[in-house]
C-alpha cells in the first residue's frame, strides 16, 4: 500500500499520515465540479483556447484529473491540448487508484485509461499521453520542489492538499507566492479550503481572492485570479 493509506467505509481512502480523507465524503466527483472546475471558470474558459495548463497540488486518487478530462473531452476545442500537471508527495499505486475511483461510473473510461497507463513504481515525473489532446504529468515529491522547477505558465490551479490544519506546508506563504509567480496573467486558482491564513497567504502572494459558497454544506471556499 502507499504511504500510510487506509480504507474506510469500504472503498474510501484515508491518509493516516495527515488524518484526512482524500476527497469529500458526500461526493468527491461533484465536489470537483463545484470547487475546482466552476471555481476556475471551467469549462467556459476553454472556449477559443488551443492550449490550457492546469496545475494541481495533491494528485491523490486522480479524481480531479479524471473528472476534468471527462469534461475536457465534452467541452474543449477540437484538436486543442490539455496539459494537467499535478504535484504529489505520496503517489498511489494503480490498484489503489482503481479501487478509489470505481464508485463513479461517470468516469469509468478515464479511470480505466489512467490505471492502464500508470507505472508500477511511480517516481520522479510520471508523464502520460492519454489521448491526442490530453497529457498528464504527476511530479512526485514535495510540492515546493516540484513547482519551483516547473518551466510553465499555469492557466488554473486546483489547490487540493489535505486540510490546512493537518498539512500546513501545502498552504505556506512561500508556496502560495510560487504559485502566483508561475501563473499566467489572468490565471486562476480554486480551493475547498477557507481558513483565514490560507486566504491571507494567497492575497499576500498577489491573488485577488473571492469567497464563495462551499460544497455540500461547507460554508465557504476560495477562488481568485492573478490580475492581467
Amino acid at each position: 500500500m502507499s504511504r500510510e493509506l487506509e480504507w474506510r467505509d469500504g472503498d474510501m481512502p484515508y491518509s493516516t499520515a495527515f488524518g484526512d480523507h482524500f476527497y469529500c465524503q458526500t461526493d468527491g466527483r461533484l465536489e470537483c465540479g463545484h470547487v475546482f472546475l466552476d471555481g476556475n471558470g471551467l469549462p467556459a474558459r476553454w472556449n477559443g483556447q488551443q492550449n490550457f495548463l492546469i496545475g494541481e497540488l495533491g494528485f491523490g486518487t486522480g479524481l480531479n484529473f479524471c473528472e476534468t478530462w471527462r469534461q475536457w473531452k465534452q467541452h474543449g476545442e477540437p484538436n486543442s491540448q490539455l496539459h494537467f500537471m499535478s504535484f504529489e508527495l505520496y503517489p498511489m499505486r494503480a490498484e489503489e487508484i482503481d479501487r478509489a475511483l470505481a464508485r463513479w461510473p461517470e468516469i469509468d473510461a478515464e479511470r480505466q485509461a489512467l490505471v492502464a497507463a500508470w507505472p508500477e513504481e511511480p517516481r520522479g515525473t510520471v508523464t502520460l499521453t492519454l489521448d491526442a489532446c490530453t497529457r498528464l504529468s504527476v511530479v512526485c515529491g514535495p510540492a515546493m520542489d516540484g513547482v519551483s522547477q516547473a518551466k510553465a505558465s499555469f492557466d488554473a490551479w486546483y489547490l487540493d492538499g489535505f486540510a490546512p490544519s493537518r498539512n500546513a506546508d501545502m498552504w505556506s506563504p512561500e508556496l502560495m507566492q510560487l504559485l502566483y509567480e508561475k501563473s499566467a496573467p489572468g490565471g486562476t486558482f480554486a480551493t475547498y479550503a477557507a481558513a483565514g491564513f490560507v486566504r491571507r497567504n494567497l492575497q499576500t502572494a498577489g491573488f485577488a481572492v473571492e469567497r464563495r459558497k462551499g460544497f455540500a454544506g461547507k460554508r465557504e471556499m476560495l477562488c481568485g485570479i492573478k490580475q492581467a
